[in-house]
């Protein structure tokens, strides 16, 4: 827990060092109130005093409690915005590190664990920061501070505050065994409640279509169940210690009474008023230490929890990624938009297997290089090992001679041009999507360009019949537009950059024939000069590829193109048999 109060800035600690000083001005103001209660009690037990002196020892009091008010608000302004500002910074620290964070460390938390962190888990800390700057530090001093005032003023009334005392902390000990495990399950627990209801919505359609509601509800309600159930225990615990608190405090008192009636009675008449008087300010500063160990509670109340949620966010925080940004700004001289294969091969961190084994090839300027083969063949992973979404586990991948390791990330995603598998739109407008990101150059995209990217995407028809054209709203991953619109877009968005190299991860899947073979007609005559990285399912998408690669349990198993492949590689012939007419067979 206090590791992560490394992140509190120097203006931040200095409002916890004013805090600090209001804190012990109210504790001050507070341990004076049982002082003036006792020159009041002597006064009213003594003939002949004045009732001025009674009320202005009474306004004195009244000062005391303003003071103390103030002071508390004040304490309370500064934790409140200590609280926020802090968490504000956690959040902020948290998404940019998940930013930095390759696929590898993403599946490490997962995503459902990682939204809990950002979210649940610093709401935690920030309650108890806020909680402790008030209680923490004011409970001790008061503890300790009241300690001393009754010292000395009765050696029964000492022995059974301290009884009471011990009492407590056995009480809270024992609970914090049995608690504290409980408290790390919760936040385990509540990462499975998000990931239940995430899977839920974004697969909603695929639940109704197969009448699975009932199957989800029950999903939904173990993990529910799982999490309300360690809430139970734990807040029933909890609960506990309020009702042993009061006890303890009320049998007190009555301790401190029972006790001085026996000394009053005991002692001589000229000392029964100085023996009264001190009974009513012990009883003040007794309740005044209990409260101060009940503060301490709260805490202990609020510690396990938060000290869990501070750890799991540390995880977070202090995870280095393997995606290191490299010092190269540039590639090799003449070379521009050519990327080779050295001996590569990868396999997932932790897998036993290789997914890619021992793959060469380039793919030079200008080419259309294409990737086919059966599903799980290690096409997806292999362009993904360009744009460093994972890392090579041997050999090297080069972008202009230049092993994509040593580039400033930001330098080699301006020379890629992505499309994933699954397109991506963001919440926006149509012409925010599509000029998304920064592009390496000191002028935006503006929106003659965003129309002429979406024009060879094939994306203007529906487009421009949109409600507001190019400034139409896109809702949240683009729900509000078909499967083969948002491909479309996304092409759009590839092509609005530029870049040196085109990556279509089985970006054309969506499109039907026409759209399809019309845009990869267009994409080559706008966009001559730039190689083309496609991995495709269909060989129409495909055969007019200068270089197709056939990949076959993660090796290259024949590279060529569409007709030296049907007659040298009998992977490629089987594909093209299951999906091209006997004409198109005997054609080609």
């Amino acid at each position: 827990m206090f590791k992560i109060l490394r992140y509190l800035t120097s203006k931040e600690w200095l409002m916890i060092g004013v805090s600090l000083m209001f804190i012990v001005a109210q504790v001050w103001l507070d341990l004076k109130l049982p002082d003036y209660m006792n020159e009041i009690t002597i006064l009213v037990r003594t003939p002949g005093s004045a009732i001025m002196d009674v009320w202005v020892t009474g306004g004195y009091m009244l000062l005391c409690t303003l003071g103390s008010l103030v002071a508390a608000i004040i304490v309370g302004f500064f934790a409140a915005r200590i609280g926020a500002s802090f968490s504000q910074r956690l959040r902020s620290l948290l998404f940019n590190k998940v930013e930095s964070f390759s696929l590898e460390e993403i599946n490490r938390f997962s995503t459902s664990s990682l939204i809990t962190r950002s979210t649940n888990d610093i709401i935690q800390v920030q309650m108890l920061l806020v909680i402790a700057l008030q209680l923490v530090i004011k409970a001790p001093i008061m503890a300790v501070w009241a300690i001393t005032k009754i010292y000395g003023k009765g050696f029964e009334w000492s022995m059974a505050t301290g009884v009471a005392v011990l009492v407590i902390l056995l009480m809270v000990i024992v609970l914090m065994l049995f608690v504290i495990p409980k408290f790390k399950k919760m936040q385990t627990l509540t990462d499975d409640v998000t990931r239940v209801t995430r899977e839920n919505l974004t697969g909603l359609r695929v639940v109704r279509a197969y009448n699975a509601e009932g199957y989800q509800e029950e999903k939904f309600e173990a993990a529910n169940k799982a999490l309300t159930d360690t809430q139970l225990f734990t807040n029933r615990a909890m609960a506990i210690m309020m009702p042993v608190l009061m006890t303890t405090l009320n049998v007190l008192s009555l301790a401190i009474y029972w006790i001085g009636a026996y000394l009053i009675e005991a002692a001589q008449m000229i000392d029964k008023l100085p023996v009264f008087a001190n009974m009513v300010v012990f009883s003040i500063y007794a309740m005044q230490v209990i409260m101060s160990f009940m503060m301490l509670v709260i805490i202990f109340i609020m510690w396990p929890r938060a000290s869990v949620s501070a750890k799991r966010i540390n995880e977070v925080l202090d995870t280095e990624s393997h995606i290191v940004d490299g010092k190269k700004t540039e590639g090799k001289s003449g070379l521009i938009g050519e990327v080779t294969f050295n001996r590569v091969s990868f396999k997932y961190p932790d897998a036993a297997d290789y997914v890619l084994e021992d793959v060469s090839f380039t793919a030079k300027r200008g080419e259309i290089v294409a990737f086919i083969g059966s599903t799980g063949s290690g096409k997806s992973t292999l362009i993904n090992l360009i744009p460093r979404l994972f890392d090579v586990t041997e050999g090297e991948v080069l972008v202009d001679g230049v092993n994509v390791k040593d580039y400033q990330l930001n330098v080699l995603y301006n020379k890629i041009g992505y499309v994933p598998q699954k397109a991506v739109l963001f919440k926006g407008t149509v012409e925010s999507n599509v000029a998304y990101g920064d592009n390496g150059r000191e002028v935006g995209f503006g929106l003659d360009e965003v129309k002429k990217a979406i024009q060879i995407a094939q994306g203007a028809d529906f487009v421009e019949k949109m409600q507001d054209g190019y400034s139409a709203a896109i809702s949240q991953n683009g729900a509000n537009v078909s499967g083969g619109q948002k491909q479309r877009l996304a092409i759009a968005r590839a092509v609005c950059r530029k870049p040196e190299i085109y990556i279509f991860d089985d970006s054309f899947s969506a499109l039907d024939y026409k759209t399809d073979r019309v845009l990869r007609s267009k994409l080559k005559q706008e966009t001559a000069g730039v190689t083309s990285l496609i991995v495709a399912q269909r060989i129409g998408t495909i055969m007019d590829a200068d270089k197709i690669i056939v990949l076959d349990q993660g090796k290259i198993v024949g590279q060529g193109t569409h007709k030296e492949l049907l007659c040298d590689c009998a992977v490629y012939r089987e594909i093209a048999i299951s999906q091209l007419s006997e004409e198109e067979l005997a054609h080609e």
